[in-house]
């Protein structure tokens, strides 16, 4: 399988801090991949160096077929790109309903030749919308307001919207967090299935979760891969053991 995305002797610091040392990162497409590690490991500052909020010291992040440097763009242009991001926390439209959420969200063709033909009409858009509410699950809930959803369905909605956007790498923030376990597990599965078309990178604290996701690997320390392999794998590690006691 040929790397979607390479990051590569990526480093950045803050204040002196080494947030980020040395770390080389790939994956393919498609693929799902899980990255864990303690506090302070880096899982956030690389996603937000590849989705260019933050620029590294050194380094390269190199992205798709035609190798093009990521370093440089800022994040609406990587966006472009086809990388999306969730954050921890949900953040959809609370006022608007989940279809008007959706609708928003589109990508739309937009081209001359689109325009001649009519495509991107309203029979197209509901259509899209409703292949990507059955996704998520919330059909049922398409003309509800967002702000009267669970917090597991806004996370639903939120990956919704970005699936929206058709991403080739899908950048997860702790997904299960706060979510009661039905909805954990409907979202384990919502991922297992994005990732059947294209990259999903979670991160993770649930061990649990991860599990159940079935996927490789990734731990951070220090801002550096530690180890990578199967979740049992990384957990008979003896460094990985040593770094989540805290020796």
């Amino acid at each position: 399988m040929s790397s979607l995305l390479e990051v590569s002797g990526v480093s950045v610091s803050f204040d002196g801090f080494k947030a980020i040392n040395n770390l080389s990162f790939q994956i393919g497409e498609p693929e799902l991949r899980a990255v864990i590690g303690p506090n302070g490991a880096g899982k956030t500052t690389f996603m937000d160096i590849v989705t260019g909020k933050t620029k590294p010291d050194e380094g390269r992040v190199i992205w798709g077929e035609k190798s093009v440097s990521l370093i440089g763009m800022n994040e609406s242009q990587i966006a472009q790109q086809g990388i999306g991001r969730k954050f921890q926390k949900p953040t959809v439209f609370e006022a608007q309903t989940v279809r008007e959420n959706i609708v928003m969200a589109l990508k739309n063709p937009r081209g001359p030749f689109d325009i001649l033909l009519k495509r991107g009409g309203a029979n197209d858009r509901e259509e899209r919308v409703r292949e990507i509410s059955d996704e998520i699950g919330l059909t049922d809930a398409l003309d509800r307001t967002s702000g009267a959803l669970s917090h597991g369905q806004k996370q639903w909605l939120e990956i919704g919207m970005l699936l929206a956007q058709a991403p080739r790498l899908l950048l997860v923030d702790e997904p299960a967090a706060g979510m009661t376990p039905a909805e954990r597990e409907h979202t384990t599965d919502l991922l297992v299935r994005a990732a059947k078309t294209r990259a999903v990178v979670v991160i993770e604290h649930d061990m649990e979760f991860i599990r159940r996701l079935n996927c490789k690997v990734t731990v951070l320390h220090q801002g550096s891969v530690l180890a990578e392999g199967t979740l049992n794998h990384v957990t008979q590690n003896q460094d990985v053991i040593d770094v989540y006691l805290g020796r």
